[in-house]
């Protein structure tokens, strides 16, 4: 965890806050100084000096409810991460309609609805900051992930149109995204794989660095996003991904 305190004062609330990359995010904010809300639907996994908030990104008036409890425990709201979303897998035949909802009403319409409740108070802060979650999926075509490719897409385009209306406000808003990352949700999709040591060096061998990313890595690329003094850094997508998007090296012999 980074020592840097440059957010005291700030309160910060993360999506999905409770477990995997958003309890690094939260950890990693609270380290430098911020006092920091995980808004979950597990909030009692929370534990101080992290506070846990119930929170269902899939139902808008748990959302408002959510974001008001923060303003009113902390008086403020100067960071908002959505980061909270659901995984998918398969090609375009694999999913029917109903799961196609599913995936979105999480992944795409929940990150909409947690920008749409924290925004008028990001609008109050004098370091207003909102950072996304999206994927190295909505860049690279990966196999088997079509529905998860096109709601992390979205979330990706979503960042950059948000920047573009808040530029007069004074809030930047910026996007996060990893490549395939060291969590909870990839170890129980190894665990169901026919051999999970193969599965698992598949995934480290596409990315270039030949490794999954680390929870914390993202959350330090989080934290630059959202930190005050990053004030000319807006309407970027900062990858995450052990150079998967933008290196072609050799295959390795």
């Amino acid at each position: 965890m980074s020592t840097h305190d440059n957010f005291t004062g700030l309160v910060a609330a993360v999506t999905g806050g409770a477990s995997g990359l958003g309890d690094a995010i939260a950890r990693e904010l609270h380290s430098r100084g911020a006092e920091v809300y995980c808004l979950d639907l597990n909030e009692s996994a929370v534990a101080a000096p992290l506070n846990g908030v119930h929170c269902d990104v899939g139902d808008d008036e748990s959302v408002k409810a959510a974001v008001a409890s923060v303003v009113a425990s902390a008086g403020r709201l100067d960071i908002m991460v959505a980061n909270a979303g659901i995984g998918a897998q398969g090609d375009i035949e694999a999913n029917d309609d109903d799961e196609w909802r599913r995936v979105l009403e999480i992944n795409v319409i929940g990150s909409a609805r947690t920008a749409r409740h924290a925004m008028p108070h990001l609008r109050e802060s004098p370091h207003g900051a909102l950072v996304f979650t999206t994927s190295i999926a909505a860049w690279a075509g990966l196999p088997q992930r079509v529905l998860y490719s096109a709601s992390k897409g979205a979330i990706q385009a979503m960042t950059l149109a948000i920047a573009a209306d808040s530029l007069g406000d004074g809030v930047r808003v910026n996007a996060v995204a990893p490549g395939t990352a060291d969590t909870p949700w990839v170890g129980r999709l190894l665990d169901s794989a026919v051999d999970p040591d193969a599965e698992r060096a598949a995934l480290e061998s596409r990315q270039p660095s030949g490794r999954l990313v680390q929870p914390s890595e993202v959350a330090e690329a989080v934290a630059y996003l959202a930190s005050p003094s990053s004030g000319s850094t807006n309407g970027v997508v900062l990858a995450v991904d052990g150079g998967m998007y933008s290196l072609r090296p050799r295959p390795r012999s």
